[in-house]
């Protein structure tokens, strides 16, 4: 019988197994999309929802119960203000878990585990990540050719100042005095000792 048996101890003591969902939970508000196994994402979920309920109360008890759990104060930070308003008129489902595949290394079942979101918060964030690629198109082309024609006039002036003091390739240093160096002795480790 199954009685009284509520979650699973993903082989892990109770403090390692805490100290995990602790961490699954902490990266799934900080980035809002987690990859993990299936076992670890069924475990995460339940800690999950329960501190986003939290952070829809909002009050200062809910915070300090929320900030005991989470691991750093940011992502505390950005549970209440960001993603709890998200979803201020659900109630509940605020995870989604999306299953891979087998993992390469040990055949594990693996999955994403996801904050939900609306279709209108899905376009906003496609608006914003196609305005910053553009962005960053625009600098580039904007650099492009003052940097290239800046390294192509150093460049001139190098090479005219290199011609006028460059030695002479190969075996000039016999030719141009004394006797060559005394070659340097080395030690196995290739440090010059004397």
């Amino acid at each position: 019988m199954r009685h009284r048996k509520d979650h699973r101890k993903l082989s892990r003591t109770h403090t390692h197994r805490r100290a995990l969902l602790r961490n699954l939970v902490t990266a799934l508000f900080e980035y809002e999309r987690i990859e993990t196994t299936v076992e670890k994402a069924k475990e995460a979920r339940r800690l999950a929802e329960r501190l986003i309920t939290f952070g829809k109360r909002g009050d200062l008890a809910a915070r300090r119960h929320v900030a005991r759990f989470v691991m750093r104060p940011a992502v505390t930070h950005k549970l209440f203000a960001t993603i709890a308003p998200w979803y201020m008129e659900r109630n509940g489902g605020y995870t989604r878990i999306l299953r891979i595949g087998p993992r390469l290394g040990d055949a594990g079942e693996t999955a994403y585990l996801e904050l939900v979101k609306t279709s209108e918060q899905k376009e906003t964030e496609r608006r914003e990540r196609i305005a910053a690629a553009e962005a960053r198109e625009q600098a580039l082309k904007g650099e492009g050719p003052a940097k290239k024609k800046r390294e192509a006039r150093a460049a001139k002036e190098e090479e005219a100042a290199g011609e006028a003091e460059k030695p002479k390739r190969g075996r000039g240093k016999k030719d141009e005095g004394g006797a060559a160096a005394p070659a340097r002795k080395r030690t196995r480790t290739g440090v010059k000792t004397g």
